[in-house]
């Protein structure tokens, strides 16, 4: 009988249909999420970290405690609201890859937003001087801010990436791990370890740690070709 890492590379090699449609939903649903987030996060880490206001020091503390927030209760809150008796429940999201993706958001949302504060602060205390003497106010400042710390940030959203595609609690809360509709690569992962199918688990679990993998050696690059045309 083969071992579960034959088969797995077997299941790799061949494509294996029901495992490349895991892996594919997996992709579309964390991606998107990463996008939603940084759409959203990018803009609010700069106000927060330019901008004066009553109140301020409350949410960059609030901000930087949720990128401790724990899966499944974020899965909770999106439930909650997403549910029959819940605000959002006439949207009939709950259980479909939607749900799926805006726990994630929110799991992703608190990292690119405290990530870009940190970066675009440093930026500004080191740089506006400069910055005021070209005319730029702080908030023509920010694309600048934001271009100069891309590689910072880009960090930081491979981190938010990293923490949702590796999240298991949310998912199946809102998604309830439903073959061929919800069923991501963690939440399969789980299952089938469970069920003692040991060569999809593995299979699974290559493919998501070589993606893994590769974004960090994307951003390592990325990282280094920055520093080389600085130096």
């Amino acid at each position: 009988m083969d071992g579960p890492f034959a088969i797995a590379f077997s299941l790799i090699a061949s494509g294996d249909p029901a495992m490349m449609q895991i892996i594919g939903l997996s992709l579309r649903v964390t991606l998107t999420a990463v996008v939603i987030a940084c759409v959203i996060g990018l803009p609010l880490g700069a106000v927060l970290a330019l901008a004066r206001f009553p109140g301020r020091g409350a949410v960059v503390v609030l901000s930087n405690a949720l990128m401790g927030l724990p899966p499944v209760v974020a899965g909770l809150v999106v439930y909650l609201m997403l549910s029959r008796s819940g605000p959002l429940g006439s949207l009939s999201l709950l259980f479909t890859p939607g749900a799926m993706i805006i726990a994630q958001t929110l799991l992703i949302l608190p990292i690119v937003i405290s990530l870009t504060r940190s970066v675009l602060e440093d930026l500004w205390a080191e740089y506006h001087e400069q910055l005021r003497s070209l005319g730029a106010s702080r908030l023509r400042a920010v694309p600048t801010l934001l271009w100069d710390g891309r590689v910072s940030l880009l960090t930081g959203v491979l981190a938010g990436f990293g923490r949702a595609s590796a999240e298991v609690g949310a998912v199946l809360v809102v998604g309830g791990n439903i073959a061929d509709h919800t069923r991501t690569m963690t939440t399969a992962i789980t299952l089938e370890t469970n069920r003692g199918n040991l060569g999809l688990a593995v299979a699974l679990g290559i493919v998501l740690l070589t993606l893994t993998l590769m974004l960090n050696a994307a951003a390592w690059g990325a990282g280094q070709w920055a520093r080389g045309r600085l130096g």
